[in-house]
């Protein structure tokens, strides 16, 4: 983060399905987390809150009230202790999140997630004067003091987009105040959000399922048994809707009042911000797919219904496997091995990284109560390494989500060797390297098939991806907006966000589907709009912009390998104008998006050719 809001989570993969169950949970791999801590009560733990509280101290009373005055070297080196504080403290609240997603339902995880994050809060109090006095340096000094440091230099781009938030900070007091509120503010309603979803169960055909496992029975190739599940799940989240709507407008409310106080003249604006983006890229991102539903999801889903024979589609037909689709299941082991190979066609170094999250242990696999029901790269701290978190169940979406998320994986090991403050990317450009890997995946697998109904099925099921990955969260973006907009005017019943929630599905989705009145609750399972309010469009932002990547790679472009890496490893030194020159792509040209959207276009002009 580059203002003086708290840390966000690690936010899962957009948690739209899974799939059935094809292997044993005691099967599939459990992370280890040793690499951080050894466990909640490893000494370590309490040493570490103790060496950064005393460094915390320290350095306040070195710097506070000091920094204009500081010659360049000594800034410099005061950046660097800053950082190293803030990367202890990093390593903890990881390990307790890392902890926490293993079972929501261990009260023990909780509890000590909470304390972890009362007590981190309560050290980086302490440093939380040092990114306000940066920002109150004379742009004149700063350059002097910066010329007179190789230190201070580095950490240019570190500075170049924390002084982006100049005009949006407040005083010190205040900010303290805000910084302090968090854990029983925005923290606690998001502890109460995940503990309430992660406790639910959902009963189909005589077995309680979470809500995993329920949504990975919409896959199914049973109509009835997705029929079942779609309203159960439908049915329990509108059993809890308004402890939900609660929760939500009380999160939009808080946001809103921080908002005014700041300045932010749009509730997105914040989030634009921190993602180095331009509004008006967002705005024209949003307006291409929005103007693209038509003859995107509206011409796949309409090409779907006649496929099952039906006018209308319902609810949950919308990713079920098309009915000459064979329920193949794939092993762990063939997971593994289909991802690494397309990792490594492309890159003997990318498939050499990812296999040490195989190797090392940093991923969890198996679908277990009460673990976090999406999927995740955790970046930890660039010390030590990330971890993966997904809910495998043997089937091609899953092994596309093993490569989506080693490909943030990938990418956060290459930026790593930037330190704690520079690894880090907005989360518009984090995507890239996840869809990329899916891409490279995908075409893989395509290229292997020999096939032709097969093709047709794996080509429908990438269209479908796709669509997730930008029409439908485009539509999750077009329900925030309005959300936020109305809670403006008062509270928002349960009953007008099940409208909104309708409303954006039946512009996106289009015509050929049918809702019923329980489909209204859905919204309420999103996690993204708790934890990362306009978290969404970065799905579809990374989509369009890795369509575009991919289409300069197939042309030809000399060198492209190692300049994707070279992207990768700049972390968040580079902005996206900067990363993408080098492929002679542009994200402010318009066309730039079209040219994304047209290769999912293209994908649905060849289903129609072989329908």
């Amino acid at each position: 983060m580059t203002d003086t809001r708290p840390a966000e989570p690690a936010v899962p993969r957009a948690p739209d399905t899974g799939a059935a169950g094809a292997v044993q949970a005691g099967d599939l791999p459990r992370w280890n987390l040793a690499d951080l801590y050894k466990g909640t009560g490893d000494p370590a733990v309490e040493a570490d809150l103790a060496w950064a509280q005393e460094r915390a101290v320290a350095f306040s009373a070195a710097y506070k009230g000091r920094l204009a005055e500081l010659p360049g070297e000594d800034l410099g080196k005061a950046i660097q202790e800053y950082e190293e504080i803030g990367e202890r403290l990093g390593r903890i609240m990881s390990f307790a999140g890392l902890k926490f997603a293993e079972n929501m339902e261990d009260g023990a995880s909780a509890r000590f997630q909470q304390s972890m994050q009362e007590r981190v809060t309560d050290i980086s109090t302490l440093t939380l004067f040092f990114t306000l006095e940066l920002n109150r340096i004379d742009d004149a000094r700063l350059e002097a003091q910066k010329t007179e440091s190789a230190a201070l230099s580095r950490y240019a781009p570190w500075l170049r987009d924390l002084r982006a938030f100049r005009p949006y900070q407040l005083s010190d007091e205040l900010e303290q105040a805000l910084h302090e509120r968090h854990v029983t503010g925005a923290a606690a309603w998001n502890r109460l959000f995940e503990e309430t979803l992660a406790g639910m169960r959902f009963p189909v055909d005589g077995e309680d399922l979470t809500l995993s496992g329920a949504l990975n029975k919409l896959n199914e190739p049973d109509r009835e048994l997705r029929m079942r599940a779609a309203k159960a799940v439908g049915k329990g989240l509108g059993d809890n809707i308004k402890l939900f709507s609660l929760t939500y407008n009380t999160l939009v409310k808080d946001k809103a009042i921080d908002d005014k106080s700041r300045g932010y003249k749009r509730p997105v604006s914040y989030r634009n911000l921190a993602n180095q983006v331009e509004d008006e890229v967002v705005d024209a991102l949003v307006t291409a797919v929005r103007e693209s539903f038509p003859k995107l999801s509206h011409r796949y889903y309409a090409l779907k219904a006649r496929w099952f024979g039906v006018d209308r589609l319902e609810y949950w037909d919308r990713n079920a496997p098309l009915p000459e689709a064979a329920d193949r299941k794939y092993t762990w082991d063939e997971a593994r091995d289909t991802v690494l190979t397309a990792y490594g066609g492309f890159a003997p170094d990318m498939a050499d990284i990812a296999r040490r999250f195989f190797d090392r242990r940093w991923i969890d696999a198996p679908p277990t109560a009460g673990k976090d029901s999406g999927a995740f790269a955790h970046p930890t701290v660039p010390s030590a390494h990330p971890y993966i978190l997904m809910n495998f169940h043997g089937r091609a979406r899953d092994v596309m989500t093993l490569a989506h998320e080693l490909g943030h994986g990938v990418h956060q090991v290459l930026a790593a060797p930037q330190g704690n403050l520079l690894a880090d990317t907005p989360l518009t450009l984090a995507e890239t390297a996840s869809v990329f890997g899916e891409m490279l995946t995908f075409r893989a697998m395509l290229a292997a098939e020999t096939d032709p109904a097969r093709r047709r099925v794996m080509l429908a099921g990438k269209v479908e991806d796709m669509v997730n990955t930008v029409v439908r969260q485009v539509a999750f973006h077009m329900f925030e907006t309005k959300v936020h907009a109305e809670r403006a005017r008062g509270e928002l019943s349960p009953e007008r966000l099940g409208e909104i929630w309708l409303e954006v599905q039946s512009e996106s989705l289009g015509p050929a589907f049918h809702f019923d009145a329980e489909y209204q609750h859905y919204w309420a399972y999103i996690s993204h709009f708790v934890h990362v309010p306009f978290y969404v469009y970065a799905y579809a932002f990374g989509d369009c912009l890795v369509n575009s990547l991919y289409d300069v790679f197939q042309g030809g472009h000399p060198g492209f390998q190692a300049k994707y890496l070279d992207m990768l490893r700049a972390g968040g030194t580079l902005r996206h104008k900067e990363l993408l020159a080098p492929f002679g792509l542009d994200a402010s040209d318009p066309d730039f998006w079209h040219r994304g959207l047209s290769m999912l276009s293209g994908f649905v002009d060849e289903l129609e050719r072989e329908l």
